[in-house]
């Protein structure tokens, strides 16, 4: 037998529209003769659809979507077609009921064949760590007395498992002890470094576990902070890899089934890290932009290390007829960072403007100066630099209805080495998840690629001039980051440690670190917590950044 594995770009709420991409893929999947196909977790939806699960009207319509994607597809013979999509029994548009779960909603996987629903699986592991937030919204099928579900294709007895289903034993068990002969897992998986590799090994185990095949069917794409991944992929009951999709693309994975369900497909490659950061940046921005209908992307070029990164990202996400680069000069602007933004837009090919600011900075210090009398400049005159600059970009984006893609990173973002209102303003935050150590290897991975310029060429796109000068925000003059800061290198590591892996300041200090720039550092993470609040929401990449995952008081009297 034959099975397909549906890797869709999945947008929230847009029912109609993902129903159409999951009867495209189920099509072009039958005609191939495929008989199982997977769509991924509440691949009806899109995830994570949040509060929109709240609301009666959006239950309604999915289960009326559901039952016409089952009909639609009937003339499909002999397709079994398993899509996720979030579940209320008794609802109209369902003929069953379930007394004890009418009315809890259900992360649910049915199973759509002959024009009908044969059957509707609920997933019993409801995560509720990092970006998720499944408790809120669903019941547990094992909690509401469901039953496993297990369906049969071919003679081959097929068990259903939603996502966190399979990171435990009990769901595989259940399935297996009703007769399953394959799993089909259901995922929505938000990516973060090297997660395709985690998610192998543990399927792999629970393979091993239960002596059976597993598929692995999952989104692709980007949803708001939160990119997919894609990279599906099939293993024999020895925990193999023996098929993969592409990571980061659309994709419908063939396979092979042998009578006991041992799958077997094409195995692309898994990207290295610093390949798998750019992509999830790549179509985290394409789909934000996309998705919410912008025409295009602002961005202020500094001349620095940033900003490059970032339309570098932007080119690839968008193409330079989409992207807009602004050069807004202060007095402190060195000559070389004008030469070397001029450069890279010209290597990229994007509009390029430049504005001036001086003298709209000197006339906020001519009206200021009888408040400010008998007080020395200081961190107030940068500060009206940035915020003069994002005005300028706000101003732009009102006009022209583009979308201004801020350039912060991650260790700028810890520890409030930007300004409100300033370089913080804007639509989408690109690299806010991206450590300043990390943005140096991306700037070195790209210009290491065959890329091609606007002048026809292949070459680097960044300036090397951008990389090897020391950071500076050009905000006085003479300044650079480490005026303010540890060495990034010192600086990231103690944000890993503190932020990322939840260690204390004492067990850092243990580790090797100094104590004042430790106790430097976390202070300044919890001091700004405030700006971060009012930061654009920003692509994750790690498997903690500052948005869904990262909930502290502003308030707090705590310092460990």
């Amino acid at each position: 037998m034959k099975a397909a594995l549906l890797q869709i770009n999945a947008t929230v709420g847009d029912l109609a529209g993902n129903a159409r991409l999951i009867a495209q893929g189920a099509r072009r999947a039958h005609a191939q003769g495929a008989r199982l196909v997977v769509a991924p977790e509440l691949a009806l939806t899109g995830y994570p659809p949040e509060d929109l699960l709240l609301r009666p009207a959006f239950m309604q319509a999915c289960a009326e979507t559901l039952a016409a994607l089952a009909a639609e597809l009937a003339d499909c013979a002999g397709l079994h077609l398993v899509v996720g999509h979030p579940h209320q029994f008794g609802a109209r548009g369902d003929v069953r009921s379930k007394s004890m779960a009418v009315q809890q909603r259900f992360n649910a996987a049915s199973v759509l064949a002959g024009g009908a629903v044969l059957g509707t699986y609920c997933k019993r592991e409801l995560p509720n760590y990092q970006v998720f937030d499944e408790r809120r919204y669903f019941a547990s099928g094992r909690d509401a007395g469901l039953a496993p579900l297990v369906f049969t294709v071919e003679g081959l007895r097929v068990g259903l498992l939603i996502c966190e289903d399979a990171w435990f034993d009990e769901p595989a068990q259940a399935a297996c002890a009703a007769g399953a002969q394959l799993l089909c897992v259901l995922n929505a998986s938000p990516f973060h470094l090297d997660k395709a590799g985690e998610r192998e090994a543990r399927m792999a185990a629970r393979a091993r576990a239960v002596a059976r095949p597993l598929l692995y069917a999952h989104l692709v794409g980007g949803q708001d902070e939160v990119v997919f991944d894609g990279a599906s992929f099939a293993l024999d009951a020895a925990g193999s890899v023996t098929a993969r999709a592409p990571a980061f693309d659309d994709a419908v994975l063939l396979l092979e089934l042998a009578a006991d369900g041992t799958p077997r497909g094409p195995i692309a490659p898994v990207p290295a890290l610093e390949a798998q950061a750019w992509s999830a940046l790549v179509v985290g921005v394409r789909d934000y932009i996309g998705k919410n209908g912008f025409p295009g992307a602002l961005i202020g070029l500094s001349g620095g290390i940033d900003s490059a990164l970032v339309l570098a990202i932007a080119v690839d996400a968008l193409g330079a007829d989409r992207v807009r680069a602004v050069m807004m000069p202060s007095p402190y602007t060195a000559d070389i960072s004008w030469i070397d933004a001029r450069e890279m837009a010209s290597r990229l090919g994007v509009r390029y403007d430049e504005i001036a600011i001086e003298p709209m900075f000197e006339a906020f210090r001519t009206s200021l100066a009888p408040l400010f009398a008998g007080r020395a400049e200081d961190t107030t005159e940068e500060n009206l630099q940035a915020r003069i600059r994002g005005t300028l970009l706000m101003a732009l984006s009102n006009k022209l209805g583009s979308i201004v893609l801020t350039t912060g990173n991650k260790s700028e973002m810890a520890t409030g080495y930007c300004t409100l209102y300033g370089d913080m303003a804007g639509g989408f935050a690109v690299i806010k998840d991206v450590a300043k150590t990390l943005v140096y290897r991306l700037a070195r991975w790209k210009n290491e690629q065959p890329s091609r310029r606007a002048d026809g060429s292949l070459g680097p796109v960044i300036p090397d001039r951008i990389i090897s000068r020391p950071p500076s925000a050009e905000l006085r003059p003479g300044q650079t980051d480490q005026d303010s800061l540890p060495p990034y290198e010192v600086l990231d590591a103690i944000l890993a440690r503190y932020m990322e892996e939840d260690q204390g300041i004492e067990e850092i200090v243990a580790a090797g670190y100094p104590r004042t720039d430790v106790e430097r550092v976390t202070r300044l993470i919890k001091l700004n917590e405030y700006k971060r609040r009012q930061a654009p929401v920003g692509i994750r990449i790690t498997h903690r950044g500052f948005g869904r995952d990262w909930r502290y008081p502003i308030t707090s009297g705590f310092r460990a």
